[in-house]
Order: C-alpha cells, then sequence, then structure tokens
C-alpha cells in the first residue's frame, strides 16, 4: 500500500509537553555558580562606576557611531572633520528634530523647582527612552506642554505652540513619534554643546525614581531621599551609556550558562538537538541563571557596600541596577512557573509551541513518502477508475477488478468463484 497512509498515524501521537521538568546535578550547581563568579569578576574590575569604568570609553564610542550613523541616514553630510566630529551630528539631529519640551535649567520652567543641563533628560518625562517617555511626549507635542517629575511630584508647564507636520490625526501621530525618536538620539551622546562626556539620556524607567520622594540616605554630611539621590547618581554619568557597559557582565553571565548546558545535554545527556535550544521550558536551565546572576549580583552588592564608605551616592553609582533587574525578573517568573500563573498570552504561546511541533512531526512524515511510486499509483488508480466507468456489464466489472488485483499483486481475500464464497455459509473473507 501507498507510504503516505504513514501519516495517518499522527492522530495517535501525543506532543510534548510544554516544560521540561529536569533537575539540576551538582555540576549544574557549579557552573552556574562559575559562570556568575567569572562576570561578577568583570563587573567588579571592568565595569565600576561612571568614574573608573575600563568599558565605558567603548560604549561611549558605540553610541557616537549609533548617533553619526542615524544622522547620515536623516541626511547628515558633512564634510572634512566633521565626518567623525559626533557634536556635528548630534547639532544637526537637534535642528532636524525640535521639540517643545527642550527646558535645560529652573530658569526655562520659571524656578518652579530645581534643575540643569546636567539632569533635565532625567527630569523631562519626555525625554525618557521607554514607553513612559514616549507617552509624555505625545502629550506634551500634541497640547503644547512640558512634564517634570522632581522629587515626587509631577509638574506640567504651558510651552511655546509647535505645529506638528501630518494632514490628519493618524499622521501627525506618526509625526510626533519620529520626532521623540529623532530628539532622543540627538541626547543619547550629551548635547552638541557639552563639555567633555556630556549628559545622555536614562537607563529606560530609571525616571520613575524621581517620584521615590521618601528615605533618609547619607550622602556626605547630609541626608537625602531616595529621589535625590537618583538625581545625584545620574549626574555623575550614571545614564544609558553606562547602562550598556552594566549590561556586559549580565550578557556574558547568562550566554555562558545557557551555551554551557546546550552542550551538556546535547553531548552528556545525548539528547536531541532541538531539545538543547536553550529556554524558559526547561526547569533546570531556569534555576542554573537565577543562581548565576545571583552570584553576580551578590559579588557587585558586595564590592559596592564596600567601595562607597556609607555614601549611598557612591553605592548605588557602582550597583549593577541591569543585574539586579535580571535577577528581580528571574525570580519573579520562576515563582509565576511554580505557582502555576499563567498568563493568557502565555497559554497562546505554548499552544503554538505545540502547534509548531506537531508540524513539524507532519512535515519529516511527508518527507518519507516515495513521491514518484505516489505518482505511479495515483495515475494507476486514474487509469482503472477510466475503464470503470467504460464498463457496461457486472460480468465486464468483475473481470477489470480481477485484472487489477493481479496487476496490483494483491491476493483475492476469498478462493474459487464469488458466489460458491457467497453459498458459503462459514467462509471468510481474509485480507492479506
Amino acid at each position: 500500500m501507498m507510504e503516505s497512509t504513514a501519516i495517518g498515524n499522527l492522530d495517535q501521537r501525543t506532543v510534548k509537553a510544554a516544560f521540561y521538568h529536569d533537575k539540576c546535578d551538582k555540576y549544574d550547581y557549579l557552573i552556574a555558580v562559575g559562570c556568575g563568579a567569572v562576570a561578577g569578576l568583570v563587573d567588579v574590575f571592568m565595569v565600576g562606576s561612571p568614574a573608573d569604568s575600563k568599558v565605558l570609553k567603548w560604549t561611549d564610542a558605540q553610541a557616537d557611531k549609533a548617533v553619526m550613523l542615524f544622522a547620515k541616514s536623516c541626511g547628515w553630510n558633512p564634510k572634512g572633520e566633521k565626518a567623525t566630529n559626533v557634536s556635528s551630528a548630534i547639532g544637526f539631529l537637534e535642528k532636524k528634530f525640535p521639540v517643545n519640551y527642550d527646558q535645560r535649567h529652573s530658569g526655562d520652567v520659571g524656578k518652579l523647582f530645581a534643575m540643569s543641563p546636567k539632569n533635565h533628560h532625567i527630569k523631562s518625562l519626555a525625554h525618557s527612552p521607554d514607553l513612559v517617555g514616549l507617552l509624555f511626549s505625545i502629550c506634551n507635542q500634541f497640547t503644547s506642554t512640558s512634564s517634570f517629575l522632581s522629587n515626587g511630584q509631577l509638574i506640567t508647564i504651558q510651552t511655546e505652540t509647535q505645529e506638528l507636520m501630518g494632514h490628519d490625526f493618524i499622521s501627525k501621530l506618526f509625526c510626533g513619534i519620529a520626532n521623540w525618536f529623532g530628539h532622543i538620539m540627538s541626547d543619547v551622546a550629551g548635547s552638541s554643546g557639552a563639555v567633555g562626556r556630556g549628559s545622555g539620556i536614562g537607563i529606560p524607567f530609571y525616571e520613575l525614581f524621581q517620584a521615590c520622594d521618601w528615605g533618609s540616605f547619607q550622602v556626605g554630611q547630609d541626608r537625602n531621599t531616595l529621589a535625590v539621590v537618583a538625581t545625584k547618581v545620574f549626574q555623575e554619568g550614571y545614564d544609558a551609556r553606562f547602562g550598556l557597559a552594566m549590561a556586559l557582565p549580565v550578557l556574558l553571565c547568562d550566554l555562558s550558562i545557557k551555551l554551557i548546558w546546550a552542550l551538556k545535554h546535547y553531548f552528556y545527556h545525548k539528547r536531541p538537538l532541538r531539545e538543547c535550544i536553550p529556554s524558559k521550558r526547561h526547569d533546570d536551565l531556569r534555576v542554573m541563571l537565577m543562581m548565576g546572576t545571583g552570584t553576580l549580583c551578590l559579588m557587585d552588592g558586595v564590592d559596592a557596600a564596600i567601595r562607597s564608605g556609607g555614601n549611598w551616592v557612591a553605592f548605588f553609582l557602582r550597583l549593577n541596577i541591569i543585574a539586579w533587574f535580571r535577577l528581580a525578573v528571574l525570580v519573579l517568573r520562576e515563582i509565576c512557573i511554580r505557582a502555576k500563573i499563567s498568563y493568557p498570552l502565555q497559554k497562546e504561546l505554548d499552544a503554538y509551541i505545540r502547534i509548531n511541533e506537531a508540524l513539524r512531526a507532519y512535515i519529516s512524515e511527508l518527507e518519507k513518502i516515495d513521491m514518484k511510486r505516489f505518482k505511479r499509483e495515483t495515475d494507476s488508480y486514474a487509469l482503472l477508475l477510466g475503464k470503470m466507468r467504460c464498463t457496461s456489464t457486472e460480468t465486464d466489472l468483475n473481470a477489470l477488478l480481477k485484472e487489477e488485483y493481479r496487476i496490483q499483486g494483491v491476493a483475492l481475500p476469498y478462493q474459487g468463484s464469488f458466489d460458491d464464497f457467497m453459498r458459503d455459509g462459514s467462509a471468510r473473507l481474509e485480507f492479506k
């Protein structure tokens, strides 16, 4: 019979469960802690703080390159020495994407609150490179206002009207989003008139610390709230460029654990390659990632506590907020998985994963079919059907079917004539 009938067996198969409940052995724990410790050493001795970071110059250079590349894509065409001058690119973008909420010091906001060129990117909510910044930027551009968050207070002021391009609401909305992104790119590497490194934009959602106007933290001879400490930390260079530097040890820890885990499962446990792809569906991998990131955070926290000398600004300057955020996400995700808390989106994603596995199995069965033989068989069946339509008597039809049985090499399920078979009450059809 045709090999294609094997596809029907898929109805009796079950798709593999969404999660692999593997437990960590002692080597998994050693791998996780070792990778976390290596990443912790990189964080302590290479990342450090904005003042002594060994990798900050590299991340600053990458930000400069990104700004100049974006400026060129928007029409910046410098000549001579300006071709490698990031200040020229920033100046071009500032003119290309002007906004009405770019106030830089207290005098620009009627001295309602303290602000300077060093911290206006963190106080102005529309300058945030996240969803909060996008929403406030659109609102500010459409209503000719400027919104700030300072010492726990949300402050909104009226500004000069700036007409957005576009003929209807949708086109103006698109223009507003493009204007926000372009202006963010002009501030990533500081302003065009900045002396030295300049003040970049904040780490995504870091601006929300301005709402934390509580606590009493020792800073030199003074005690400040968390909002004031966060502002002082940003002024010392704790911006998105330094956030990129802090992400490097986190990425190192994550990728090294996943790589070693995949190699161990492939070569030691002899699992199929597709089961060695790192994902959150593997219990042991999630535990290893938590332990590795936890080790990184422990070394980072101890180093920050020792070197800060009791000064909270110095402490936060050395604290890798990216690593701590990653650890919080891993722990929260594990709690949700263990408590069997699954959101509708996650359920849908798991369903798509199972559908994808079933389709992959179906395709693998299709690939096993001999297409040439399948075509020969279907052609012979089509020819038989044509002959059957041309028969006019039962005798001709019976002879045609017997001949087809002979051609196909299939034995008749009865012996002798069919009439004799039907007269025998004890006879049975035997299909071979």
